[in-house]
């Protein structure tokens, strides 16, 4: 979102009521719960949980859901990542939902391997729910270009965060474990991106990365009708993914 303060000023909420979608999960929303306005914590028809990061100003994930689920968990239950707000997971009957902002490891080497403990951490979570039989969901911004595909320019990126073997490494592990990349499951030659850098006006020349994901586990899969990039909706340097579920 860039902010949620910034993104409710642009019309989010006429957006979100235009898409009327299910579940609404929002990245780096860049505020506490008490510093948003009483529409934007409790949306017209949907229920909401917050992840806020210590630090202000800083990261920050929301859930918006018609359903109420049955149970939220903020965080993965480990304090050297939680503190910095980057998960709620929703346990729903059909399926328990992760809405994650992954780290962005171009701060350094150590954020890199910051970024990769995440992953690890993350999918020793989700691979708990799956080996109990639970069926899961997992949406957000990854941080990371699994393929040549999915990003304009892989030869001068192949050195640069996002693009890393070890990022991509990371980052094929999440299919290791059962996760299905939903988007390049029913498009495998189409190249559409999420992201593009502002500072560089790289949105008008569609130079951009696909760093943006709908995974599901393996028995999902089947009820997969859709994925799609949004490339139309502006607002954000991100633009919105989705996904569409068959069968009840």
């Amino acid at each position: 979102m860039n902010g949620i303060r910034a993104a409710e000023k642009k019309g989010f909420l006429d957006w979100m009521r235009g898409v009327d979608a299910d579940i609404v999960c929002v990245q780096e929303t860049k505020a506490h719960p008490d510093q948003l306005s009483a529409n934007m914590l409790n949306p017209l028809g949907y229920y909401s949980d917050f992840a806020s990061a210590e630090k202000k100003g800083y990261s920050g994930v929301a859930t918006f859901s018609k359903i109420k689920p049955h149970k939220s968990i903020i965080g993965l239950g480990d304090a050297k990542f939680d503190h910095e707000g980057r998960t709620v997971i929703s346990e729903f009957d059909r399926f328990v939902l992760f809405n994650i902002y992954f780290p962005n490891g171009g701060r350094g080497p150590e954020w890199v391997l910051h970024k990769l403990a995440f992953y690890k951490k993350f999918l020793e979570v989700a691979g708990a729910y799956m080996q109990a039989g639970r069926s899961v969901v997992v949406t957000g911004d990854v941080n990371t270009a699994f393929s040549e595909i999915d990003l304009a320019r892989p030869k001068e990126n192949q050195k640069n965060s996002g693009f890393l073997p070890e990022e991509r490494a990371g980052l094929a592990e999440f299919f290791t474990y059962g996760l299905c990349d939903t988007f390049r499951d029913l498009r495998p030659t189409e190249a559409k991106y999420s992201w593009w850098d502002q500072r560089t006006g790289a949105r008008a020349n569609n130079i951009g990365w696909r760093i943006d994901y709908f995974f599901v586990s393996a028995d999902l899969k089947p009820q997969v009708i859709d994925a799609d990039i949004h490339t139309d909706t502006m607002g954000s340097d991100h633009c919105p993914v989705s996904l569409t579920l068959g069968g009840k």
